[in-house]
C-alpha cells in the first residue's frame, strides 16, 4: 500500500525533548518505519520549519518525509498554527492528485483537519471514489482543557473541528482504552474506533548494555518534556521526602522545554523547576540533563533503580514503554495511556496525579526493596516484547488500513471537518457518556482509586 502519513507540527526528523517535540515525533517516524518493514511506501507530510530544509529527504528505505510550505519557515507554537491549515491541505491535494495514496492517516487533530480537506479537494477533481482516513489524535482537547482550564493554549476552533474530524474520518485509532471512552463521549461511533498503542523499539531499549555511571547509591529518573503538566515538580518534591527519611538519593530528569539548540537556564520551566528544588533544599540532588538523543537514552534508563512518570494526564506516555523494555520499574500517574501500560503490582506502581506522599511512598518503597524491583523490571521487558513492539503495533495498524481500502469509501462519505461552531453544532450531537465506571474500557478487573480533583498544589506554583 501507499500509506500518507500526515504530521502537521511533528516531524519524524525533529530531535525530541522539546516543547512541542515528544512521544508523536517518535510514533510517526517508528510506525512508518515498522510498515516499511512489511513492505508498505510511507510518505510523512510534516510543515518545513527551517528555510533550509530540501524539499523531500528519505529517511529510511520506504519511507521519505516531504516538507510541506505552510506559513513562515520557522518553529511556530503548534497552538498557533491552525490559520495554515488550509494552504497546508491543498498542497496535500496536488500532491495526491497526481500520486494518489491509498489510505492517509493523520495525526493530531490539525492534520485530520488538513487531511480530510485534502481528500475532499482530490474526490472533487476526480469524481471517484474517496482516499479513505484515519485519525490518531495524540491528545484530546477536551481532556487538555479539563485539566489545564485557563492554561490552555489550544486554539478556539479545536473545541468543535477535534469531533468533527473524529465523527467525520472513516477511523480513529485510539492509543489507549481511556482514550476509546473519551471519543464515545464525544459522539465518534464505537464501530468507528479501534485501539491500536504506541510502541517500543525493544532492540535499542533493552536490559543489557551501557550503564551511566551515576552519583549516589539510589537513582531516581524522570524524562519528559519540560512542561507544568508533565509533574516534574511533584517528583522533586517526592525526592525531597525521599531525603528526610534517609535515603541517599538523586533525580536525574531528562528533557527540555525549548526548541532544540536553545539554552535550558533560559527556559521559564526550568527556572521554575530550579527554584523549587532549591527552596526544598535538594538542588544538589537534583540533575537537569535538557535533551537528549534517542539512543543516549538506553543507558541512562539501565542507570535508574526506579523510572517517574507523574503526569496530571498523559494520552498514552513512551517513557514508561521505554522504562520498561529497559528492564527498570515504573512509578506512574494512574492516568490516561499509563493505565494501560504500566500494571499494578507487576511492572511498577499507579499513584494519583498531583500526590507527591503517594510518588514517594511507591518509589521509597520499590528503593528499600530490591527484589521487588528487580521482578518488575523482568515483567516489564516481558510486557513491552510481547505487546507493544513496533512490528506489532505496525501489523495491528495494517489491519485497519486493509479493512478500509478492501472496502472502498464511497463517494460523499467522510464529510470535512467543519469550519466553525455554528456548522458543528449541525452536525450529529456528541452521545453522552452513558457508561458506567466499572464498564470502562480497560478498567475491569481494577480496583478504583480515587483521584483527587484538580486543585493547585504547592509543588506545581511557581517556587518562591
Amino acid at each position: 500500500m501507499k500509506i500518507a502519513m500526515v504530521s502537521e507540527h511533528a516531524s519524524p526528523l525533529a530531535v525530541l525533548g522539546g516543547v512541542d517535540a515528544g512521544g508523536q515525533n517518535v510514533h510517526v517516524a517508528e510506525l512508518s518505519g515498522a510498515l516499511a518493514d512489511r513492505g508498505h511506501q510511507v510518505t510523512v507530510y510534516t510543515r518545513r520549519d527551517d528555510a533550509d530544509q530540501p524539499v523531500r529527504v528519505l529517511l529510511r528505505p520506504g519511507v521519505e518525509v516531504v516538507h510541506v510550505d505552510a506559513g513562515p519557515a520557522r518553529h511556530v507554537p503548534k497552538d498557533d498554527l491552525f490559520p495554515y491549515m488550509g494552504t497546508f491541505a491543498s498542497v496535500l491535494a496536488a500532491e495526491w492528485f497526481v500520486d494518489r495514496p491509498d489510505v492517509v492517516h493523520g495525526h493530531f487533530w490539525m492534520s485530520g483537519h488538513a487531511a480530510l480537506e485534502a481528500v475532499k479537494q482530490v474526490q472533487a477533481r476526480t469524481g471517484g471514489i474517496r482516499i479513505p482516513v484515519v485519525q490518531t489524535f495524540h491528545a484530546l482537547g477536551v481532556v487538555k482543557r479539563r485539566h489545564q482550564g485557563t492554561a490552555d493554549t489550544s486554539p478556539a476552533e479545536r473545541e468543535w473541528i477535534e469531533p468533527a474530524v473524529g465523527r467525520s474520518v472513516d477511523q480513529v485509532v485510539a492509543t489507549c482504552s481511556d482514550e476509546a471512552f473519551e471519543l464515545k463521549a464525544l459522539g465518534v461511533p464505537l464501530h468507528a474506533i479501534s485501539v491500536v498503542p504506541c510502541g517500543v523499539d525493544t532492540e535499542l531499549f533493552r536490559p543489557d548494555g551501557p550503564v551511566e555511571e551515576r552519583g549516589r547509591p539510589f537513582r531516581v529518573l524522570t524524562a519528559s518534556r519540560l512542561v507544568r503538566r508533565k509533574g516534574v515538580g511533584t517528583t522533586i518534591a517526592a525526592l525531597a521526602k525521599l531525603l528526610d527519611e534517609g535515603r541517599e538519593a538523586e533525580l536525574v530528569v531528562v528533557g527540555g522545554a525549548g526548541t532544540a539548540g536553545s539554552d535550558l537556564a533560559d527556559d521559564p520551566e526550568y527556572q521554575r523547576l530550579d527554584a523549587l528544588a532549591r527552596s526544598l533544599g535538594v538542588r544538589e540532588h537534583v540533575t537537569f540533563r535538557g535533551q537528549l538523543g534517542q539512543h543516549d537514552m538506553p543507558a541512562v534508563y539501565r542507570s535508574a533503580d526506579v523510572v517517574v512518570c507523574a503526569p496530571w494526564y498523559e494520552p498514552f506516555g513512551i517513557v514508561p514503554l521505554e522504562a520498561m523494555a529497559c528492564g527498570r520499574p515504573v512509578v506512574a500517574s494512574s492516568v490516561g495511556g499509563l493505565i494501560d501500560t504500566v500494571v499494578e503490582d507487576a511492572t511498577g506502581l499507579h499513584v494519583p496525579p498531583r500526590d507527591e506522599d503517594a510518588v514517594a511512598a511507591a518509589v521509597g518503597g520499590l528503593l528499600d526493596d530490591a527484589e521487588r524491583r528487580e521482578a518488575y523490571g523482568r515483567a516489564g521487558r516481558e510486557r513491552a516484547e510481547t505487546r507493544y513492539t513496533w512490528h506489532k503495533v505496525a501489523a495491528d495498524s495494517e489491519r485497519v488500513y486493509e479493512r478500509l481500502v478492501a472496502g472502498g469509501v464511497a463517494a460523499g462519505s467522510g464529510a470535512p471537518a467543519p469550519t466553525s461552531a455554528a456548522a458543528a453544532t449541525g452536525s450529529a450531537p456528541a452521545e453522552p457518556a452513558t457508561l458506567t465506571p466499572g464498564s470502562r474500557p480497560g478498567r475491569a478487573g481494577r480496583t478504583a482509586r480515587p483521584t483527587p480533583a484538580a486543585r493547585p498544589h504547592p509543588t506545581e506554583r511557581t517556587a518562591r
